[in-house]
């Protein structure tokens, strides 16, 4: 069954989105997904309960963003805001060892998981911060990024003071979101909007990405 199951997850997810994982990383992202089934039977960190949905709506789902960020921050820090689960920080860390990933959620089940991920899993690079984001400010991160967290303009909100003065936001969605995109603060600017192909979801998917607007990163003459 381990067999069959690394091999459907090279062939049918991996492989269709550009991934050429280890046997390592292979095996780290089976075991995330059994911790995350174990552990939802008891904590209820998802919604979703059966593996095969688990497989798909959450373990694709997040690898398909794994090759959009890795062109964008190949090593540095990268913060998961309201990760749950810790998707998809913990998927990015396993497959992208070179970044430092914190996820950070209010819920305290939520963040014992993903500790539990990182100690379980061996990945020194994966962090879990409880608590509320806008207080949470130990760093700054060159890219901040979040999965059915908030609206756009909340998620700008609540973590500018973390982002690094030439960071970027990448926010997973569904829908192209054109009403959250007018709701954004003048001083920040959608760069891309990156549509995503998740293996085996009949579904709209999209990653988009933000900056301070040009003319806030500016330097202000003295």
């Amino acid at each position: 069954m381990v067999h069959s199951d690394a091999q459907r997850l090279r062939s049918e997810l991996c492989e269709p989105l550009g991934l050429s994982p280890s046997e390592a990383q292979i095996a780290a992202l089976l075991g995330y997904l059994e911790l995350l089934e174990r552990w939802n039977a008891t904590y209820n960190l998802t919604a979703v309960r059966d593996r095969s949905g688990m497989w798909t709506q959450h373990l694709a789902d997040c690898l398909a963003v794994v090759m959009p960020i890795s062109r964008q921050l190949a090593r540095g820090r990268l913060l998961d805001v309201g990760s749950g689960g810790g998707l998809p920080g913990s998927v990015l860390a396993i497959l992208l060892p070179a970044l430092q990933v914190v996820c950070v959620d209010a819920v305290g089940k939520k963040a014992a998981f993903v500790r539990q991920v990182a100690g379980a899993l061996a990945l020194p690079n994966l962090h879990s911060v409880h608590g509320r984001v806008e207080g949470f400010s130990e760093l700054k991160f060159e890219l901040i990024t979040s999965r059915a967290f908030a609206s756009l303009s909340d998620f700008v909100r609540l973590t500018r003071a973390l982002l690094a003065e030439q960071g970027v936001w990448a926010a997973m969605k569904g829908k192209f979101p054109a009403d959250e995109i007018a709701e954004l603060p003048s001083d920040v600017e959608v760069f891309h909007v990156e549509q995503l192909q998740v293996p085996g979801l009949a579904a709209e998917r999209c990653l988009v990405w933000m900056r301070r607007a040009a003319t806030q990163t500016a330097s202000a003459p003295a």
